[in-house]
Formats: structure tokens, C-alpha cells, sequence
């Protein structure tokens, strides 16, 4: 999927901020083990609304990990890219002295609800005392872009930037993105996304969405592909990725984790479901055609699973439609039952759990849900992870306002 023949794109570092762990080993660890981190909502100021249930980052202290003059004029949501970033440039071992050049070095987030948290604080200090109680930074925390321009501010990066601004699945195109900027000739990239979208006034804009799940019980609130589905809990968190020219990465003796192999993107329309069959499909022979991979060649699917019973069926049917009678076969997990979808960060989560997944030879299992439950033709993955050689990952998303994504990853280089 590169612009230029011979130069693939690697990851070689992960950093994670999850409902399920802090850091890429804990991450991992709540992933395998299918250790479920659905709650019931705490953050201040939610407990009299509808949503009851989802996925809280838990034992996270920004004061820790990020200096005082980025923490008063950033959002919780670019807390988390921050700091998630940090880890991925020590997972992939990349300090100062590793770059070249500063413009060698790019970032590119997706975001889909920006710094709600920040900006609503800021706004009950305008109504509430006046306008001298607003701070200047009330203009960039919120904006969707804040985390790009936070992190390449704060690594001192300054090769291609950019922001993709969109719904779910726009986590999967920003790493595709970050793959095709390498492959232009940029020797990294950090990329990933992180959403914060728990605050008052972002739960009261969620509440819109027909797809939300107000169950009470975390245990039930969150079940794709059962007849008990009845919608998605909500998550913040994400994951940043670093992803890199192979060639750079091996002449520095970094781990190749991943090769970003192939990407497409569809759109069928906000919350038709019914065509989201066909679209996901095509996304699905398109990123498979970019890697050159067969339908056969994949070894475990990680789902957009929604939970929404139209929804479900429809991924479903355009796995089989994909891949054929492998799509019947196929393992198939959605470790966000767990944690909740994280918007934007959600299938960038997908995608470091892939990656770790074909290192650790496991399908994580879907947390809450039991296999007698399954109503679809899936090979779904519950209880305990599954051992298996896995070589090629797939990992699809879709977005409540009708896109749809898939990415193919294959393990090492």
C-alpha cells in the first residue's frame, strides 16, 4: 500500500491507554484473558442521565506522565494520545538521538468528539462567572486536531501532519494514511486516536444515537451477534502506534511488529445497516487486494461488532460475501465487549490487539458473550483465547455515520 515500490511500512511500537490497562502488557493481559472492564458510570456530572454502563480509563494520572504546561491547555482526550505516545516511542525504542531529522518524523490522529470535557468547563465559566474566567485555551483543547498538534509539538515533530476528523472507522484510515505518508518517503510516523467522550455534554450528544445501549448491567450491556444484543457502550481511551519505513527500522535494529499491508474504505450512509453489508464487504476485498493476500490467508477477523442485531447481521453476511466459505471458518473475536468502543480509538485498540495477538500465537476471546448465544454463521471467539498460528489479521470498523473500513496487517515484516 505503499507510494514508493520497496518501501513497506512497520510498526514497532505500541502504546495503549484502555478501560483494560494502561500500557501494551496490561492492555494485552485484560485482552487474553477476556477480563471485562465495563462499569457503571462514575465521571461526575453523568450519574442522572440515561447512559448507565461504560468503558472508564481507570488509575490514570496525566500529572504523572506529562509536563504541567501541556496538561492546563489540553482536553483528557489528547491526555491519553499524549501519553499513550510516549509509550509507543519507548516500546519502539525511537529517542531523540534516533531521528535523523525533525521533519522525518509525522503525526496523525483521528478524531470524532474532540476535547468535550475542556470545552464544557470552560463554557459553564463564561455563563457562570463572565468571560475574564475563560482561559485562551479554550480556542485549541477541544478542536479534533489538538492531539496532532499537541504531540508533535511536544516530540518536536515536524514531518507531514494531519488529522483524520471522523467517525469510527476513521481510526483504520488514519494508520492506512500513516502507511502511505511512509511509503512517500517520511521515515515515521506516530499514529493512532484517543477519545474522551465521558463528559455531561458529551454523553448528553451521545444520547441521540439509536444505537447506544442504556443497558444497566455491565455484564449484559454490550453483546454483538446474540439475540440479547441491544446496542454499544461507549468507551474513551485509545492507542498510538508507531509505524515506520522498514528498511529505517532494521538499520536501527528495531522490532518489527506488523507490516501495514492493505486498506479500503466505503460509505453507505448514517445508520443504514442494511447496506453496510455490501460496503464492508468491498472495504474487505480492497484492503485484501492492496496486500495481495488471499481471503484464505486470514487468520483471525477482529469485528466492528456493534451489537445492534441489523448490524450484526450485516458484518456477518459481508464476511462470508469477503472471504467465502473461509469466512464461515475464520476465527473471529471483538475484544471491545470488554472495554467498549472507544469511537476513533477503537479499532486503532483493534489493531494493537491484532498485533499482539499474531506475536503471542492467541484469538482473544469476547468478553460477556457465550457461544451458545451466537445467533450469526461466526466462528466468534468466546471464553478463552484460542492458540493458533497467526500470520494475517483483519480488522474492520464501521462508522454510525455510514463509513466503513478494513485493514489488513501481517505479523513481522
Amino acid at each position: 500500500m505503499n507510494a514508493r515500490q520497496g518501501r513497506r511500512a512497520v510498526v514497532t511500537g505500541i502504546g495503549v491507554v484502555a478501560p483494560g490497562g494502561v500500557g501494551a502488557e496490561a492492555f494485552w493481559k485484560s485482552v487474553a484473558d477476556g477480563v471485562g472492564a465495563l462499569d457503571r458510570v462514575t465521571r461526575e456530572g453523568c450519574g442522572h442521565l440515561p447512559l448507565k454502563v461504560a468503558g472508564e480509563v481507570r488509575g490514570f494520572d496525566p500529572a504523572a506522565v506529562i509536563e504541567e504546561r501541556y496538561l492546563v491547555q489540553t482536553d483528557r482526550f489528547t491526555h491519553y494520545a499524549m501519553a499513550a505516545t510516549t509509550m509507543a516511542l519507548d516500546d519502539a525504542r525511537l529517542g531523540r538521538a534516533d531521528v535523523a531529522s525533525p521533519y522525518s518524523v509525522g503525526v496523525v490522529t483521528a478524531a470524532g468528539s474532540g476535547g468535550g470535557e475542556f470545552g464544557q468547563r470552560e463554557l459553564q465559566n463564561l455563563w457562570g462567572q463572565g468571560s475574564r474566567y475563560v482561559g485562551p485555551y479554550q480556542s485549541i483543547a477541544w478542536f479534533y486536531a489538538a492531539s496532532t498538534g499537541q504531540v508533535s509539538i511536544r516530540g518536536g515533530f515536524k514531518g507531514p501532519c494531519g488529522v483524520v476528523a471522523a467517525d469510527e472507522s476513521g481510526g483504520l484510515d488514519a494508520l492506512a494514511h500513516a502507511a502511505r505518508t511512509v511509503g512517500r518517503g517520511t521515515g515515521t510516523v506516530v499514529v493512532g486516536a484517543a477519545e474522551a467522550p465521558l463528559a455531561p455534554y458529551s454523553v448528553v450528544c451521545q444520547l441521540g444515537y439509536p444505537e447506544l445501549s442504556t443497558g444497566e448491567d455491565p455484564e449484559c450491556a454490550y453483546l454483538p451477534f446474540t439475540s440479547a444484543a441491544r446496542g454499544f457502550v461507549p468507551a474513551e481511551g485509545g492507542a498510538m502506534l508507531v509505524v515506520e519505513d522498514e528498511e529505517a527500522a532494521r538499520r536501527r535494529d528495531a522490532p518489527l511488529r506488523a507490516t501495514v499491508a492493505g486498506h479500503a474504505a466505503t460509505f453507505t450512509g448514517a445508520s443504514r445497516w442494511d447496506r453496510s453489508r455490501e460496503g464492508l464487504a468491498r472495504a474487505i476485498r480492497g484492503a485484501l487486494e492492496e496486500a495481495g493476500c488471499r481471503p484464505e490467508e486470514v487468520d483471525v477477523v477482529f469485528a466492528d461488532a456493534l451489537g445492534v442485531a441489523e448490524a450484526d447481521r450485516a458484518e456477518a453476511l459481508a464476511i462470508a460475501d469477503a472471504l467465502g466459505a473461509h469466512g464461515r471458518r475464520v476465527p473471529v473475536t471483538a475484544p471491545k465487549t470488554g472495554t467498549g468502543r472507544a469511537y476513533c480509538g477503537a479499532p486503532v485498540l483493534d489493531a494493537a490487539a491484532a498485533v499482539l495477538a499474531m506475536e503471542n500465537g492467541l484469538v482473544p476471546p469476547t468478553p460477556n458473550v457465550h457461544a451458545h448465544e451466537v445467533r450469526h454463521d461466526l466462528d466468534l471467539v468466546t471464553g478463552r483465547a484460542r492458540p493458533a498460528d497467526l500470520r494475517t489479521a483483519l480488522v474492520l470498523s464501521r462508522g454510525l455515520m455510514g463509513t466503513n473500513a478494513a485493514l489488513v496487517l501481517r505479523h513481522g515484516a
